[in-house]
């Protein structure tokens, strides 16, 4: 990353905030996060794990891998995929990934296509069913590579079989408007979709699966980031009822939803893949970038630009007005006492706050 200028004492403090803001954002960007963690030499694809640590794939004809399948969802997924293109090129034998209206951008050998977000469509349906199809196609030679990005459980809404794509929209809606944690709504989501909780990896064996992954979620828990297409599931269908159950909303529930969630529970639907299953055998997964990136490239700006710095937390949640409130009150205490730090500070901070609905809001 190009080290950014020193900016003067005497620019406006909302300025220096949004100076300090981008670099966390640069850190995680979707492209150079890919490009940080793929590179290629002649036919061998080398993936950096971090600390080091490397493996490696033999791609193209004379290699391991007669095809390289690029399939993908979220908000990033089609920039993410661009850097792909840019490392593999004409290796790429095709592959489809979704994103968020407004997110496409151009790329070559790889179809992007747009679906709706938060609540799910029916676009964001038949691009899920191709993607599963593509990857029902695949056989042992194929290297999959997975681009997850946030926003991709929304996008990859193929119900599970009794269940229409209205009574997900129902479910989903619903535990928005009651302030569902991303984590409650991922479990949920597993549980009622074909794709979610390790199903696409199911589909896609014997293939290769490289799941590259730009997390969204507070601890970066591979199961929950997009609902955890390709990797274990450690939510049960019990999981998901106690969601309803302890917010109070089982008797909104669409009864189909109920009956699915019930049978489950009672293990007379198939749970999604867990941990040890076989699908998972040659499956690799990389965090290309994570919240704790993002605020490290903070802490660092604001200290080069004369701030003492304190990174409080990576996993903050709850509701938005109650951290707002403790964020508040140890800014008053840094004026008072000089701690946690002393002035000229700048506390950074990160996590998924939520708002519970009250009345007509959003």
């Amino acid at each position: 990353m190009t080290a950014k200028p020193r900016i003067a004492r005497s620019t406006p403090l909302g300025e220096v905030a949004m100076d300090i803001f981008s670099s966390g954002l640069e850190a995680v960007d979707p492209k150079a996060a890919i490009l940080r963690t793929l590179s290629l030499d002649g036919a061998r694809l080398s993936i950096d794990r971090g600390d080091g640590d490397h493996r490696q794939f033999e791609v193209g004809p004379d290699g391991a891998f007669d095809d390289v399948l690029v399939l993908g969802a979220g908000k990033a997924s089609a920039r993410m995929c661009q850097a792909v293109e840019s490392v593999l090129g004409e290796l790429v034998s095709g592959g489809l990934v979704v994103v968020k209206d407004g997110h496409s951008v151009p790329t070559d050998r790889v179809e992007v296509v747009e679906a709706s977000h938060p609540v799910p469509d029916e676009r964001g349906m038949a691009a899920s069913k191709r993607i599963l199809d593509l990857a029902d196609s695949a056989g042992e030679r194929t290297l999959i590579i997975v681009l997850i990005s946030g926003g991709g459980s929304a996008l990859l809404p193929l119900p599970a079989e009794g269940i229409t794509l209205a009574e997900k929209q129902a479910v989903t809606d619903r535990m928005l408007s009651a302030g569902a944690d991303i984590g409650e709504m991922n479990a949920v989501r597993k549980h009622l979709s074909a794709i979610k909780g390790g199903m696409l990896a199911r589909h896609a064996a014997p293939a290769t699966v490289l799941s590259l992954i730009l997390s969204d979620v507070v601890g970066d828990r591979l199961d929950v980031i997009a609902s955890g297409p390709t990797v274990p599931d450690e939510s049960t269908f019990a999981t998901a009822l106690d969601v309803f159950r302890r917010r109070g909303l089982t008797e909104e529930l669409p009864e189909a939803v109920r009956r699915r969630l019930e049978a489950g529970e009672r293990g007379d639907v198939r749970e999604t893949p867990k941990r040890g299953e076989s699908c998972f055998d040659k499956g690799e997964i990389i965090l290309v970038g994570t919240n704790r990136v993002a605020l490290q490239a903070c802490f660092e700006r604001a200290r080069a630009l004369g701030w003492n710095s304190l990174i409080l937390a990576s996993t903050i949640e709850g509701e938005t007005r109650d951290v707002a409130r403790m964020h508040s009150a140890i800014v008053k205490e840094i004026k008072a006492t000089n701690a946690p730090i002393s002035v000229p500070a700048c506390i950074i901070s990160g996590g998924e706050t939520t708002v519970t609905i009250r009345g007509n809001g959003k």
